[in-house]
C-alpha cells in the first residue's frame, strides 16, 4: 500500500450549537478516486476546504505530503484582476506546467480562453474553473459539485478525462451515474464522522444500508443489556453490592451510550399538494419554430401532451431548451405555428436561478410568502415549524436567514415552497441541482408518482431514465440546428434509439453503394460470368488478416499515448503517434467498408 499524499485525522469543527465534524477523517493515496458523500449540511464541503488548507480544524490532525499539489474546485471563482478566461485558467499553472493543457481543456469545455470573465454565465464560470484546476494535472483534485451547470456532452467528457487522469480525485456530486463512472473507493460522511467503502459509488447504497441495520440492531442489544443489569441492580444481592461497583459502573456507562446515541438524520416526507384534475390534453404545440437573429432555436415542432406524461428535455447548454420549455408552458410566443393550453392547469415552476431567493429573507418567511405562521398543504392548515421538519429543518431555524443555509439546503428549501402549491403541472428546471441522495430519491418518487403532468429540464441522466416518460432532444446533438426530436422512454432509450437509428442509416448506405456497385459496368469479364474476379476474391480473404493488423497497431499506439507524461515529456512524438492513429482509423473504416460490399456482392452472385 502506497503511503497517503493527505491526511485528515479526528477533525473536530463546529460553529457554536452541535459539532458540524466530530472525529472525520480522510485519507487519500496516490491514483485514489473517492467520491465523498452524506446528506446536505453534513460537512462534505467543510471537510473538503480543510484538505485544500482554506478552513482549519479546531482540532485533529492533517497530513500534505509537502511535494504533492492540491488543486480546489471553487464553487464560485474570484475572477478579479484577469482580463481574460484563457488569464485566469493559466494563473493556475505550476512553472514546469505545459500552457498547451489549459488551451486543450478550454476548447473541450467550449471556451476560446479570449471571453471577458465579467461576462461568464455559472455554466460558463464553472468551465473555467474547471480547466484552472485541471490543466497542472495536480497530485490531487479536490471537485465539488463539478457537474452543475454543465450540459450532458461536457459531464460525458469530463468524466472520460478524470478517469484517465494521473490525479488522485476526490469529488462531491450528485449526479449519481457521474459517481459510479469516476469513483473506486466512498466516503461517507454521517453524523460527524467518516466510514469508508473501498468500492465506487455503485455500492454505496447497499452498504449504507447494512451500517445502519447493524447500528440499530446494535443499539436495540444495548438497550436489552440495560434492562437486565437494571433488574439485577433492584433484586441482586444488597450484601453484594460493595464487590460490583465496577458492574454499577458499566450501567451507568451503558446508559449515557444509550441516551448519547445520535441516529441517522430522518427521510424528507412530502408530497405534491393535488389541485383539481386538468384535462385530458395539456399541451398541443403545432409547428412551433422561434429564430434570434439568423440562428434557429426551434424548426417546425409538434407534440402533444397529456394527463399524466412526464417529459424531459435534454441537450448541450444553449441549444435552446429553456426556449422551448417556455413556449411549451405559455410564457413565450413562439414566431410561427400555435401552442393550445388545455384547462384547468395549475402550474407550479421550479427555477434552478436560486439566486433569485432573498438571502436576507427567513426560511419561515419565505415558505408562507410572508403571510404569518402558518400555510395551507393539501387543503390543511399547517403550523410552518411543523412542515419544515418534513424537509428536515430544526424549528429553531425558521427565524434564521436563508443565506445561512448550504446549496442543497437552499435546494431543499425551494423544494418544500414548491410543493405545498397546489398543481397538476410541474415545471422542474435543472432541480437535482445540489440535492442530496435522500431527497434526490424523494423527489424520483414524487415525479415518478405524480398524478398530474410534469417537464422538466435535467442534465442527470440517472434521475431521466428513473422518472420521464418520454424525451425531447436535439437531432443533432453535436450542432443544435433547431430541429428537435421526442424520443420514447429515458435517457438511455434515446441513446439506444439513436443508435438503432444511426446503423440502420448505415445499413441503408452501404446498401445502397452494394447496388450501386452491382449496376455500374464491370470491366472485369468475370463478374459479367456471374462469379468474383480474382482480385475481388483476394481481397475478400485478405481483407480480415489486414483489418487485425490494423487494429492491433492501433492498439499499440493507444498504449503508448495512454501515459499521461508523455505529452510532457515529448509533444512531437505525442503528435506523431496521434497522426498515424488517425490514418490508421481511416484505413480500418475504409478496408470496413470495402470488406462489407464484397461480401454482399459474393451473396448476391450464389457465393
Amino acid at each position: 500500500m502506497a503511503p497517503p499524499i493527505l491526511k485528515l485525522d479526528d477533525i473536530f469543527l463546529s460553529f457554536g450549537g452541535a459539532p458540524l465534524l466530530a472525529g472525520a477523517g480522510l485519507q487519500v493515496e496516490p491514483g485514489d478516486r473517492i467520491c465523498l458523500v452524506g446528506r446536505n449540511g453534513s460537512g462534505k464541503s467543510t471537510l473538503m476546504k480543510i484538505a485544500a488548507g482554506m478552513v482549519e480544524a479546531q482540532s485533529g490532525e492533517v497530513f500534505r505530503h509537502p511535494a504533492s499539489t492540491i488543486r480546489y474546485l471553487h464553487q464560485a471563482p474570484d475572477f478579479d484582476g484577469f482580463e481574460t478566461v484563457a488569464a485566469y485558467a493559466e494563473s493556475g499553472l505550476g512553472p514546469g506546467d505545459d500552457p498547451y493543457q489549459v488551451t486543450y481543456l478550454l476548447e473541450h469545455l467550449g471556451l476560446t480562453g479570449q471571453e471577458n470573465p465579467a461576462d461568464l454565465s455559472g455554466g460558463e464560470a464553472r468551465r473555467a474553473a474547471l480547466a484552472r484546476v485541471m490543466a497542472p494535472e495536480p497530485d490531487i483534485l479536490l471537485l465539488d459539485e463539478p457537474t452543475n451547470h454543465l450540459d450532458l456532452p461536457t459531464i460525458e467528457w469530463l468524466e472520460g478525462e478524470l478517469v484517465k487522469s494521473r490525479s488522485a480525485l476526490v469529488v462531491i456530486s450528485h449526479d449519481r451515474r457521474f459517481l459510479e463512472k469516476v469513483s473506486t473507493a466512498t466516503v461517507w460522511l454521517d453524523r460527524g464522522t467518516a466510514r469508508r467503502l473501498d468500492r465506487g459509488f455503485a455500492h454505496f447504497e447497499a452498504w449504507r444500508d447494512e451500517v445502519l441495520e447493524a447500528e440499530e440492531l446494535e443499539q436495540h442489544k444495548l438497550g436489552k443489556a440495560i434492562e437486565r443489569e437494571e433488574h439485577w441492580l433492584r433484586y441482586g444481592v444488597t450484601a453484594r453490592r460493595k464487590r460490583n461497583m465496577r458492574r454499577l459502573g458499566e450501567l451507568q456507562d451503558m446508559r449515557g451510550r444509550y441516551r448519547g446515541h445520535k441516529g441517522p438524520q430522518g427521510s424528507v416526507q412530502a408530497t405534491v399538494s393535488d389541485a383539481q384534475e386538468s384535462g385530458k390534453l395539456v399541451i398541443e404545440a403545432e409547428k412551433i419554430t422561434k429564430t434570434y437573429g439568423d440562428r434557429p432555436i426551434v424548426q417546425p415542432f409538434s407534440m402533444r401532451v397529456h394527463r399524466g406524461d412526464r417529459i424531459g428535455l435534454v441537450g448541450p447548454n444553449g441549444a435552446g431548451k429553456t426556449t422551448l420549455l417556455k413556449m411549451l408552458t405559455g410564457q413565450l410566443e413562439p414566431d410561427t405555428g400555435t401552442i393550445k393550453l388545455g384547462t384547468n392547469l395549475e402550474i407550479a415552476t421550479l427555477d434552478q436561478r436560486r439566486e433569485n431567493l432573498d438571502l436576507d429573507d427567513s426560511l419561515a418567511n419565505y415558505l408562507t410568502d410572508g403571510r404569518g405562521e402558518n400555510l395551507i398543504v393539501n387543503g390543511v392548515q399547517r403550523h410552518v415549524t411543523g412542515y419544515m421538519k418534513e424537509f428536515l429543518f430544526q424549528p429553531e431555524q425558521a427565524r434564521t436567514p436563508i443565506r445561512s443555509l448550504s446549496g442543497g439546503e437552499r435546494a431543499r428549501l425551494m423544494l418544500a415552497r414548491i410543493l405545498a402549491r397546489p398543481t397538476n403541472l410541474l415545471i422542474l428546471d435543472e432541480p437535482t441541482n445540489d440535492l442530496d441522495i435522500e431527497t434526490l430519491d424523494l423527489l424520483q418518487e414524487i415525479v415518478a408518482g405524480f398524478a398530474g403532468t410534469v417537464i422538466l429540464v435535467s442534465h442527470d441522466r440517472d434521475f431521466l431514465d428513473r422518472t420521464v416518460t418520454s424525451t425531447i432532444a436535439p437531432a443533432q446533438p453535436d450542432a443544435p440546428d433547431g430541429r428537435w426530436i421526442e424520443y420514447a422512454g429515458g435517457y438511455s432509450d434515446m441513446l439506444a434509439q439513436r443508435k438503432g437509428a444511426e446503423e440502420e442509416r448505415r445499413r441503408e448506405q452501404k446498401a445502397e453503394k452494394a447496388k450501386a456497385a452491382d449496376t455500374a459496368p464491370a470491366p472485369e469479364a468475370s463478374k459479367a460470368k456471374g462469379k468474383l474476379s480474382f482480385k475481388q476474391k483476394f481481397a475478400l480473404e485478405n481483407l480480415p488478416g489486414q483489418m487485425e493488423k490494423a487494429q492491433a497497431e492501433m492498439a499499440k499506439r493507444e498504449e503508448k499515448m495512454a501515459d499521461p507524461n508523455l505529452f510532457t515529456r515529448d509533444p512531437n512524438a505525442f503528435a506523431k503517434l496521434a497522426a498515424e492513429l488517425e490514418k490508421l482509423r481511416a484505413d480500418l473504416q475504409r478496408m470496413e467498408d470495402e470488406w462489407l460490399e464484397l461480401e454482399m456482392l459474393r451473396e448476391e452472385l450464389g457465393g
